[in-house]
């Protein structure tokens, strides 16, 4: 992954916020996930008090710059995965067209311990699509992680 889609950067590469392009990146184009969009859309603007600081634009370039860094093949870099002594999981919507399902799959396959749940009919935002699900499967893989040996809260 060296960079983003044409369509993604169309979509949520500029500085002013585009909820239409917010939508098509982060759900799904069913009615079903559409719809969780629009819901977690109208959550974003809900809370008006005790907010994080937004991110800058800067910010965000920084972001995609770190993306594109990260994405130039090194094979030595792609070995440090492989030493990571606790579980992990990573988690991914089965239609993201930021971070590709296959990428999830590749990473995983990099460290011993991984897990992978791919969330149907969801995309980059599947986590504020099954925000319930999604809670549940990080409660139960940390609960799993601890019995395993391995504290949540210890780096290894």
């Amino acid at each position: 992954m060296h960079s983003w889609a044409p369509e993604v950067i169309d979509a949520i590469g500029s500085p002013a916020f585009n909820p239409g392009g917010y939508l098509d990146v982060f759900f799904a184009r069913s009615p079903a996930s559409r719809h969780a969009g629009e819901r977690a859309l109208a959550r974003l603007g809900a809370r008006t008090h005790d907010r994080d600081t937004p991110t800058t634009w800067q910010t965000r370039q920084a972001q995609y710059d770190a993306v594109c860094a990260w994405g130039i093949p090194n094979h030595a870099l792609l070995e440090r995965p492989s030493a990571i002594e606790v579980p992990v999981c990573v988690a991914n919507g089965d239609s993201d067209p930021m971070i590709l399902p296959r990428y999830s799959y590749l990473l995983a396959g990099l460290i011993p311990r991984a897990h992978v749940k791919i969330y149907a009919d969801s995309a980059h935002g599947f986590l504020f699509q099954y925000h319930a699900e999604f809670a549940g499967d990080v409660e139960a893989f940390l609960g799993n992680a601890t019995q395993l040996g391995a504290h949540p809260n210890d780096p290894g």
